[in-house]
């Protein structure tokens, strides 16, 4: 099988069940978006120092990339066709608890956080910031046409979970967090 098809030439492409759309269209900028995201993750998890025994956070990032795999899959469904990997409420539970996690063993919040420190963390906030973006593109769709509502709180809760991982990662790491000056 090629790579490519030649199919979108022509600024279209096809959702699924075969739906053609404009390149442009809404829900195709929502599961774009969710790419871009999981691939700025990927980028995130390429930069965590070897030092550092990330096995643990690896792992849930397998589950979450997955995941997000299923939203872009999600979003690529016209309404009233069936989707193959539904996010349920199971999967924000999931996230729900991660955070918890890794929150508990930092130090409460005071002032807003400056994106940056360790360059992980750096790219974390960076994807936070995509997740973010990805969410007002899926609250956007559904506006329009059905979308499971387990999808949006399921990137509101990812970026949720990035941006304590992005504070996580400045912890183990011994990089600076910085914080708002007031």
């Amino acid at each position: 099988m090629k790579i490519y098809t030649k199919t979108g030439d022509k600024g279209e492409t096809s959702l699924v069940a075969g739906v053609r759309v404009p390149k442009f269209a809404d829900r195709v900028e929502a599961y774009g978006t969710c790419d871009e995201a999981n691939s700025q993750i990927g980028l995130a998890l390429s930069l965590l120092p070897e030092a550092v025994d990330w096995t643990e956070l690896r792992k849930v990032f397998h589950v979450i990339q997955t995941k997000l795999f299923h939203v872009g899959a999600e979003l690529a469904t016209p309404e009233g066709k069936k989707v193959g990997w539904p996010i349920g409420e199971e999967d924000v539970s999931f996230l729900e608890g991660e955070i918890d996690k890794l929150d508990a063993d930092l130090p409460p919040l005071t002032n807003f956080v400056l994106p940056g420190g360790h360059p992980s963390a750096a790219a974390f906030h960076v994807s936070r910031t995509v997740v973010r973006r990805a969410e007002r593109k899926a609250v956007h769709v559904a506006t329009q046409e059905q979308v499971n509502p387990s999808v949006v709180k399921y990137l509101n809760r990812l970026s949720d979970y990035l941006f304590v991982v992005a504070r996580h990662v400045n912890q183990q790491t011994s990089s600076v967090e910085q914080t708002l000056h007031e």
